[in-house]
């Protein structure tokens, strides 16, 4: 009878450790990972107008590379061509300079339609 409680307990203290480290997995180091997908800033803006729905399935939270002109620099984020929006973790302490062509690593997380940019968070200057 003993036994029976043991081997319970043994099994609910397994399912419990294996529940845990599933919920609390290690963050994903975007920096660090290869990307999926390597696209100029253009193609990935047509392949939204042409088909938001099948490029949102495409690309999302995925590592992506995308290189475009810089637009717009702000304290946490870049803007290329006017249409990605590429938010880093940390303020930037770079000599990017506005109209310098660029490639951006970061994780895409969603489509703006109203604004129709391309977001990425997670970013990191590849050069």
């Amino acid at each position: 009878m003993k036994s029976k409680y043991i081997i319970l307990i043994i099994i609910l203290l397994a399912i419990g450790y294996l529940g845990y480290q599933y919920l609390y997995q290690d963050h994903r180091d975007i920096a660090e990972e290869v990307a999926a997908y390597s696209i100029a800033s253009d193609q990935v803006n047509q392949e939204f107008v042409t088909n938001a729905e099948v490029a949102e399935t495409k690309y999302l939270n995925k590592t992506i590379e995308i290189t475009g002109t810089v637009s717009k620099i702000e304290d946490n984020s870049i803007t290329l061509d006017d249409v990605i929006y590429c938010q880093f973790t940390a303020p930037l302490e770079t000599d990017i300079q506005q109209n310098q062509n660029v490639t951006i690593k970061g994780r895409f997380i969603g489509y703006d339609d109203l604004l129709e940019y391309v977001n990425l968070d997670q970013c990191s200057i590849k050069n």
